[in-house]
């Protein structure tokens, strides 16, 4: 075996590995609150999220929980993508009206579902057209969007029609672990309750 052939093969294990590498599911997660809106609101309120996303098994899974909002749920989708990682505001990028099945007409839920992201219902219209007319190009967009910090979860409720809650997707690696996120979530009711207390006595 020459050295070039040795070299060749020694790259094509190099991409193999950078592909394997890439396409593995990467999890984001964000804390939702009233302050990291755009603009900033003093609601009460806070949530947690937990977005895995597969660009080769094309899924989406979205995790959601939240308490203590201002007022009703109204919905709730992901926005992408900022001109600036971390701040702004852009377009809904999942589907619309809202999450399907996500919780309306509450102050306090949770929700879980997994989307097909080579389907064209799961993207809004103005994102799919944006993105050259086809799921697969909104998928990449998205994906894109993601991993620069540019999309953000928001929950709009019926006084915050923009947006009560919100906040930017970070992937885990560069937040709370998973399992300090379940914590979390799992402790939202009681944060809520808490806040909400702590500003009735200062009322």
């Amino acid at each position: 075996m020459t050295k070039q052939v040795r070299k060749g093969i020694a790259a094509l294990g190099l991409l193999s590995a950078m592909a394997a590498v890439q396409a593995a599911p990467v999890t984001y997660t964000a804390v939702l609150t009233g302050p990291n809106e755009s603009p900033p609101n003093a609601s009460m309120g806070i949530g947690a999220t937990s977005v895995t996303f597969d660009d080769v098994a094309h899924t989406l899974l979205v995790n959601v929980a939240f308490a203590g909002l201002a007022s009703d749920s109204t919905a709730s989708h992901i926005h992408c993508c900022t001109t600036m990682a971390g701040t702004g505001t852009a377009g809904i990028a999942t589907e619309t009206p809202t999450f399907a099945n996500f919780p309306l007409g509450v102050t306090t839920g949770a929700f879980s579902h997994t989307y097909d992201t080579s389907m064209a219902s799961t993207w809004s219209s103005g994102f799919l057209s944006a993105n050259g007319g086809t799921a697969a190009g909104a998928e990449a967009a998205f994906n894109a969007g993601l991993m620069a910090g540019e999309a953000y979860l928001n929950i709009h409720t019926t006084t915050s029609p923009t947006g009560e809650i919100r906040g930017f997707l970070k992937p885990v690696s560069a937040v709370p672990e998973p399992a300090s996120l379940a914590m979390l979530i799992a402790g939202i009711p009681v944060i809520a309750l808490a806040r909400r207390r702590r500003r009735n006595d200062t009322a």
